[in-house]
């Protein structure tokens, strides 16, 4: 081992100005980002750590963060073995309390073994962003649905790049990058955008949504809404579980 470190440059003052950027290449000046602690993975037993900038939603402990979105009261849903929530069906949708735009979104949850019927029957529910834009839970495995509706997909609007469905039972990733969408003067200048990773398969890069989620019928944006938004975690009638809700808060588009 050398007895001693040498220093190098750390960065530069004479090179070009980047194009679009404030900065030079390898600019001396240029901050840098902030150290994060990555997250840990998960497992079928376990749930993984969040990373250590996030704003845990859901970790097995209590429900303190989230409210039903039927009267603002207590989240009427149940805490379950596994450091898991479950639907407590036909009690209603969740949400945070807490409000998020643009961000990154970590979500696990897995659909019930017993099965009373397939397509939309089966392990249905949905995580949505803003409460208006949704990516669709469902027991996918072995179970032919219509493609915009299938697990991972968009509801609606897109399905997901591929199926990575995993058996009733076993626990689902949803890693997703959300760009919340910009008005100006009323009208939409900036589509909303999914980045969807499912169980580390990519379902969606940074798709431009038609307009927050409708059921048999065209999104659009004609309504306008705030930036920022509750997460909505939805009861569609079946006993879903959730575990290690997590997000981090971003921008729309890096700073120049």
């Amino acid at each position: 081992m050398a007895s001693e470190i040498k220093e190098l440059p750390k960065g530069y003052t004479d090179t070009p100005v980047i194009p679009g950027q404030t900065w030079r290449v390898h600019d001396i000046e240029r901050p840098s980002p902030p150290v994060v602690t990555p997250a840990t993975g998960s497992t079928q037993v376990a749930a993984g750590r969040p990373p250590s900038d996030a704003v845990v939603l859901f970790d097995g402990s209590n429900l303190d963060a989230w409210e039903s979105v039927r009267d603002g009261g207590v989240a009427p849903w149940k805490l379950v073995a596994g450091g898991a929530v479950e639907i407590a069906p036909r009690t209603g949708n969740i949400r945070t309390k807490q409000h998020f735009g643009t961000c990154q979104l970590h979500v696990e949850w897995r659909a019930p073994t017993e099965i009373h019927a397939d397509s939309q029957g089966r392990g249905n529910s949905g995580v949505f962003l803003m409460g208006h834009y949704e990516v669709q839970v469902l027991d996918g495995y072995d179970n032919p649905t219509y493609a915009d509706g299938l697990t991972a997909s968009i509801y609606g609007q897109y399905p997901p790049l591929a199926n990575a469905s995993v058996p009733p039972g076993h626990w689902h990733t949803f890693d997703i990058v959300f760009e919340s969408p910009v008005y100006e003067g009323g009208a939409i200048a900036s589509p909303a955008t999914l980045t969807v990773f499912h169980n580390g398969v990519l379902a969606h890069l940074r798709q431009p949504i038609q307009g927050p989620t409708k059921h048999r019928a065209l999104a659009s944006y004609d309504e306008e809404h705030g930036p920022e938004g509750p997460l909505v975690l939805q009861d569609h009638g079946d006993p879903v579980q959730f575990r290690n809700i997590w997000i981090r808060r971003l921008e729309r588009m890096q700073a120049l």
